[in-house]
């Protein structure tokens, strides 16, 4: 069973604020976005804690096997993990990702963990959105502000982008951001709801009427076209169709936006499920069929993004891993170090970093953990900077604050 507390973006709600960023985003004027590229940036967050170990597998590491016992990957036949580099493998679930990767499309930060050390969700997220080097009350997060120091001089949009039900702290904050909420999250904005708010702004503020009006042009940007995710409802639909459709449907409309002519260029989206206490099942069970979501959500974001997937990065985190060793109930509990995912037709994939800790007994983190060697921070500055175009000063003192340590990690984009 999840922990209550992986359910921590609910005390971060901004129910009914979505129709206030349609306004304001359609109002402000343009701006530029690394000189005149014209770069995207979708940050997706595995809210729970994603078991790295079990998503990408260090099958070469003598004390794999016997750390993980029965959910340890296989090395051959039935579920046996996809070839990464001779010593990780990825999770046989996720086959989209590995063709990316081997087309150079793809790169995997393992041993990787944000500077928070302890074991809550709520916190964890915390510091994994807030850019902060702690636990600390803020009430905007790292994309916001990254949104801020983006160079002037180009022809790209950089409004904010929120895909779910709720707009989560990384891209809260003094920018603005247009919020979206996919079918699947079954929060309806009816015809009539709509024609009420139309005639009322009509009578009381023109200049928000004209603004609504943009903002339910964004709203048919992002019905245009079929969906390929099925629909709510659909007869027979099985728990990993349904999860599939959730993971799928979120991606769909994120690449709508962020490939659209005057649309945002910097996104964010979240998945939940991660909390995988019991019956992980990381070959056929619970955590095969998430990691397979994910999947057919890169699929999509590659398919949407069309032409401009040339110009697209994602970058796929969550706030720590998992134990090195199994629980009684062929789980694992709230743990450490994990990997981030770097997907795009930007990023100069097809390699692993990793400065590898190693899984014997006197190397794991607190005697249970895989030990973090690499600040995430370092990751994401390495993008913001070279995808983006944000300065080395503003990352290190604004978008990061109190993070000279972790230096920006070189080399990411192509």
């Amino acid at each position: 069973m999840a922990c209550p507390e992986a359910r921590a973006v609910s005390r971060r709600a901004f129910l009914g604020r979505g129709a206030a960023s349609l306004a304001v985003w359609s109002l402000l004027p343009k701006a530029a976005i690394a000189g005149t590229r014209d770069p995207r940036l979708l940050v997706v967050v595995l809210r729970g804690g994603l078991d790295g170990l079990a998503a990408v597998a260090p099958v070469g590491d003598p004390d794999y096997a016997r750390l993980r016992g029965s959910i340890a990957l296989p090395v051959s036949g039935e579920g046996a993990g996809l070839a990464l580099d001779g010593f990780f493998a990825l999770n046989a679930a996720m086959p989209v990702l590995h063709g990316l990767y081997q087309k150079s499309e793809a790169l995997i930060v393992h041993a990787v963990h944000t500077p928070y050390r302890e074991r809550s969700h709520f916190d964890g997220q915390d510091v994994l959105e807030s850019g902060l080097a702690g636990v600390g009350r803020i009430d905007d997060g790292w994309l916001n502000r990254a949104l801020a120091h983006l160079p002037s001089g180009g022809r790209a949009n950089p409004r904010g982008l929120a895909v779910g039900a709720v707009l989560p702290l990384v891209i809260r904050g003094r920018a603005p951001v247009l919020s979206w909420i996919p079918k699947v999250n079954n929060v309806p904005l009816h015809d009539s709801t709509v024609a009420r708010l139309m005639d009322l702004y009509a009578r009381t503020d023109p200049v928000l009427a004209r603004a609504f009006a943009e903002g339910m042009e964004i709203h048919r940007v992002a019905e245009a076209g079929p969906a390929k995710s099925a629909q709510p409802g659909a007869p027979g639909q099985t728990p990993a169709a349904r999860i599939s459709r959730e993971f799928v449907e979120a991606a769909e409309a994120a690449a709508r936006f962020l490939s659209a002519a005057d649309g945002p260029r910097i996104g964010v989206l979240s998945y939940n499920g991660w909390d995988t206490h019991a019956n992980e099942g990381p070959i056929r069970g619970q955590l095969a069929v998430r990691l397979a979501g994910l999947d057919a959500a890169i699929s999509s974001l590659h398919t949407g993004m069309g032409e401009a997937w040339k110009d697209t990065v994602a970058v796929i985190v969550t706030e720590f891993g998992r134990t090195a060793r199994v629980n009684g109930t062929e789980g694992t509990d709230h743990g450490m170090a994990t990997v981030a995912l770097v997907v795009g037709g930007a990023v100069k994939g097809g390699r692993i970093l990793a400065d590898w800790p190693g899984l014997r007994d006197s190397a794991l983190y607190q005697g249970r953990d895989l030990a973090p060697t690499r600040d995430l921070r370092s990751v994401l500055k390495g993008v913001l900077g070279e995808h983006l175009g944000v300065p080395n000063g503003a990352l290190a003192s604004d978008v990061f604050p109190d993070s000279a340590g972790a230096a920006p990690l070189g080399g990411l984009i192509a």
